[in-house]
Parts: structure tokens; sequence; C-alpha cells
């Protein structure tokens, strides 16, 4: 019973981290566009690359919540 919940609470923070972490990416991407408008290619690409990472982290973190309650 316990260590059901645990695992949710688990799944739960790992979901808010990487919510947190691409808003965070977010933002930086649309200060750096706006201060330098001709490197926006880079930029989007390199946002869309550290992204995925940060989701495939997450991922992985749930998983580990989940699976962990063995």
């Amino acid at each position: 019973m316990v260590v059901g919940s645990v695992a949710a609470i688990g799944a739960g923070l790992a979901a808010i981290g990487a919510g947190v972490g691409i808003g965070m990416i977010g933002k930086g991407a649309v200060e750096s566009i706006a201060r330098q408008p001709e490197a926006v290619n880079d930029i989007r690409s390199n946002m869309i690359v550290m992204a995925a990472f940060i989701e495939a982290v997450a991922l992985f973190a749930v998983v580990v919540a989940l699976l962990g309650n063995g």
C-alpha cells in the first residue's frame, strides 16, 4: 500500500521535473532568439535535442519509480 503511493509520488516528481526543465529550455530559447534572431535555426535544433534528452530521463525516472515498488 505505502510502496505504491511512494512510487506514484516518484513518478509525479519526475513529471514535474521534466515540465520545469522543458519550460526553462523554452524560456532560454525565446530569450536567445530575441537577442540573436539570425541564429534561430541553431537555437531551435539545440532546444529540441535538449527537450528530447529531458523527456528520456523523465521517462526513465517514471519507469524506475513504478517498477521499484517490487
